[in-house]
């Protein structure tokens, strides 16, 4: 394929990206109060807003471990802080390149340019740390489903998340035994890992909330927060924008919810999303540089 196919590729990529974030933005926007939204926003708790940054960067912190310890299993030691960085690098990479190669694609790139590792190796380990960010995401879901109005409003549903979240990490280990043998021996750590990761963003939404002086229905909207979670996994807008706000749009509206609140807590995450990100422009060039001891398998 050329050159000029790949880059046309690119370039099509980031306009729907950019354009369905726009249009999911542009709905969720024309059909709420913006004036009260603004209000709402403008009267968030500034310190409050602090702890949010600073909870959700233990979270990157944490993934950023947990990448490490599948990179260690496929036998490629990087130093904490460098891999640190890689990460962070990645985080930019995802939130203001759309279209391009993406977090997880730019550091395959540069652990398999740089440090002699086989991409396939590099893969697997980006790879089953997504999926396994992924298990606690649903792991984390279904127990805030579960005490929320979701449940008051469909108790005919609970028994099957009740079944689900009980088989959701049998199933983890599952795949793991069979797909991949090299992170068995670290599947017990890595879950706890991936739990803390997303219970410190929970905690993070939690945060803003307070700031916006949200009086009640806590529980409703940490259990809309992680299911919009969900929909920004798939790379269909950029840095998540526009699919977290209309899920929580359509959600509160569905449980009878203010959603401006809702939309809010969606907005402010983002651009903490964005503020932490930036902090991968200043190690790009370190990211390239580094040489790491492998054992390459």
């Amino acid at each position: 394929m050329s050159n000029r196919s790949v880059n046309a590729k690119k370039l099509l990529r980031t306009v729907l990206q950019i354009s369905i974030s726009i249009i999911a933005l542009t709905i969720v926007l024309t059909k709420t109060d913006t004036a009260k939204l603004i209000e709402v926003i403008s009267s968030a708790n500034p310190w409050y807003l602090l702890l949010a940054v600073i909870v959700f960067n233990i979270s990157k912190i944490l993934n950023a471990v947990r990448l490490n310890r599948f990179f260690r299993a496929i036998g490629l030691e990087l130093s904490s802080l460098y891999n640190l960085q890689l990460y962070y690098v990645g985080m930019f990479y995802n939130m203001f390149l759309p279209g391009g190669i993406g977090g997880d694609g730019y550091k395959i790139y540069v652990l398999k340019k740089n440090h002699r590792m086989k991409m396939l190796n590099v893969f697997n380990a980006v790879f089953w740390d997504r999926v396994a960010g992924i298990f606690a995401l649903l792991f984390l879901t279904i127990i805030l489903m579960l005490p929320s109005s979701f449940a008051d409003m469909h108790p005919e549903y609970m028994p099957a998340a009740l079944a689900l979240l009980a088989a959701t990490y049998p199933l983890s280990w599952g795949l793991t035994r069979l797909l991949y043998q090299q992170f068995k021996s670290i599947f017990t750590i890595t879950a706890i890992e991936s739990i803390l990761i997303q219970a410190a963003q929970t905690l993070s939404a939690l945060l803003i909330l307070i700031a916006l002086s949200l009086p009640s229905h806590h529980i409703d909207y940490l259990a809309i927060f992680l299911i919009s979670t969900v929909a920004t996994v798939l790379p269909i807008t950029v840095g998540g924008a526009g699919a977290r706000e209309i899920t929580f749009f359509y959600a509160l509206n569905y449980l009878q919810l203010e959603p401006n609140t809702g939309v809010a807590l969606s907005l402010i995450f983002f651009t903490i999303s964005a503020i932490s990100a930036l902090a991968g422009m200043l190690f790009q060039n370190r990211s390239l540089q580094e040489k790491v001891v492998t054992s390459d398998q």
